[in-house]
């Protein structure tokens, strides 16, 4: 113990360094920027200046990437209130009561909730990769692959709390996200499925395009219909924005929660911010007094959202630091800087090369109090956005829209694929068809197939074998309790409507 806290002393020193804040600072303003703009990824963004760092020192390097994955994940929320688009998938769950609050004047506050509460979650998340690193990644190393394909069906369950107004649209909507997410290779025998011989979805939807059609082109559409009019009268980012930032502390039970289940999502590879974040939303909804409130822009829904998806941050790189084994795509590329400057993930990391990674934990933490003052400033001015005439702003999301989806692989397909989402997205608004369901079907359809398959490949085929291993696994067990428990809720819930 004395020597942990002789290195998380030596780390805070080491940032001391100006250089060092420096570069947190610019990877902050970076992040902000590449978050809040649709198409451009964390995942991107880090990528991006991985180069740039071979010229660092290693604990420079990783804080430069380090505050680029802690602001983009939370900026994308800012696109995702303001105009309907998430700027990354982990902010897809936000536009569902962030935009709605937006509608009815009350931007300012549901940024001010979404900064806040993502702050909340990425300290508390850096704080369980500081000192629960070892014990965490033990815990990640006990799922197999059929408990990661049971841990998606737990997802999917999720969409019975997502279709409220008409189960049964719900579950054809969650059906047909979890068609699109089959489309492309097969993840074990690489045949190529429902691709009409388009190169560009061999590998499959890209689930950043979809979410940009599906939420961009209907909500377009609709403004067009009053040309004259404006989005929202909205509030400016501004005064008061330090009381409605505090107001987050009014739900501690809710920021509690969504933190350990975004920690939790974070260390199991493969799950990543956005299963965080419905998972969060789901739990957040059957625990409020007023769950009809969520969907039509409800605070708690937003802080739910922010607050998983960031505590996804710390809680991805626990596997990633102390085995190797990167919990998100995110967190892989940030292992693959940390491989270049010539450190070798692993359990002697914290020891060997313990000035580095304890530099590198207390910049996050760092990152996560300079994003408050950077994204507020951005947002103030993106604010102002919303307060265009319609007629104007529906052509300035297009072209958002467009770079967006050209912007992931250059391609001009990916735009007309875009386009198609967004014209199935516009016939599912029109029919009243919840368009959630979908994306969490699109979400969770890939990691569903690919974990069976493995699965099957480890029970050598055998679906006997395959059930015989779930039904003995206490940590299956666990998780299939959970799923049945969400499905009987969530049908529960539609008989006392029905009645």
């Amino acid at each position: 113990m004395e020597q942990a806290i002789y290195n998380v002393m030596q780390g805070c020193i080491a940032l001391a360094d100006t250089t060092i804040l420096s570069l947190i600072f610019a990877g902050t303003v970076f992040g902000v920027v590449i978050g809040a703009l649709p198409g451009l990824t964390s995942t991107m963004g880090v990528a991006l200046l991985v180069p740039v760092t071979f010229g660092m020192s290693p604990a420079a390097g990783l804080a430069l990437l380090g505050a680029i994955y802690c602001s983009s994940t939370y900026s994308g929320a800012i696109s995702a209130i303001l105009i309907n688009i998430p700027g990354t998938p982990a902010n897809c769950c936000t536009i569902l009561d962030g935009y709605p609050m937006t509608k009815r004047g009350d931007s300012s506050l549901a940024i001010a909730l979404a900064t806040s509460a993502s702050a909340v979650g990425g300290f508390m998340s850096i704080f369980a990769l500081l000192f629960l690193a070892p014990p965490l990644a033990e815990f990640a190393l006990k799922f197999g692959a059929q408990d990661y394909f049971l841990l998606a069906l737990f997802g999917v369950s999720v969409i019975a709390s997502l279709s409220d107004r008409n189960m049964l649209k719900g579950l054809w909507a969650g059906a047909l996200g979890l068609f699109l997410s089959v489309i492309g290779m097969h993840p074990i025998t690489g045949d190529i499925r429902f691709t009409a011989g388009i190169a560009e979805l061999y590998n499959g939807l890209s689930l950043v395009i979809a979410l940009i059609g599906l939420y961009s082109i209907p909500e377009v559409i609709e403004s067009l219909k009053s040309l004259n009019g404006k989005v929202s009268q909205s509030n400016s980012v501004g005064s008061g924005v330090m009381r409605e930032m505090l107001e987050v502390f009014k739900y501690k039970m809710l920021l509690t929660r969504a933190t350990v289940i975004g920690i939790i999502v974070g260390i199991i590879p493969g799950a990543g911010c956005s299963i965080a974040s419905f998972v969060a939303y789901d739990d957040a909804k059957r625990s409020s007094k007023h769950p009809e409130k969520f969907g039509t822009g409800c605070a708690e829904g937003v802080i739910a959202s922010e607050t998983s998806n960031n505590a996804v941050v710390g809680g991805s790189l626990v596997p990633a630091l102390t085995l190797g084994i990167p919990g998100n795509a995110v967190s892989a590329v940030l292992l693959g800087g940390l491989m270049v400057h010539g450190l070798k993930p692993g359990p002697a990391l914290f020891t060997e090369n313990a000035a580095v990674v304890y530099t590198f934990i207390m910049s996050l933490f760092v990152s996560n109090l300079v994003f408050v003052p950077v994204g507020l400033f951005i947002a103030r001015y993106c604010v102002k956005l919303i307060e265009i005439p319609a007629s104007i702003l529906s052509p300035l999301v297009i072209g958002l829209a467009v770079i967006g989806s050209y912007a992931i692989n250059m391609s001009t397909v990916e735009i007309m694929i875009m386009l198609a989402v967004g014209l199935i997205g516009f016939l599912m608004k029109f029919f009243d068809v919840p368009r959630e369901p979908l994306v969490l079907g699109l979400v969770l359809g890939s990691m569903a197939e690919g974990e069976l398959a493995r699965a099957m490949a480890l029970a050598h085929g055998s679906m006997y074998v395959l059930l015989q291993s779930m039904l003995t696994s206490p940590l299956s067990l666990v998780i299939m309790f959970f799923t049945m428990l969400s499905l009987w809720q969530g049908v529960k819930k539609q008989f006392v409507k029905a009645k």
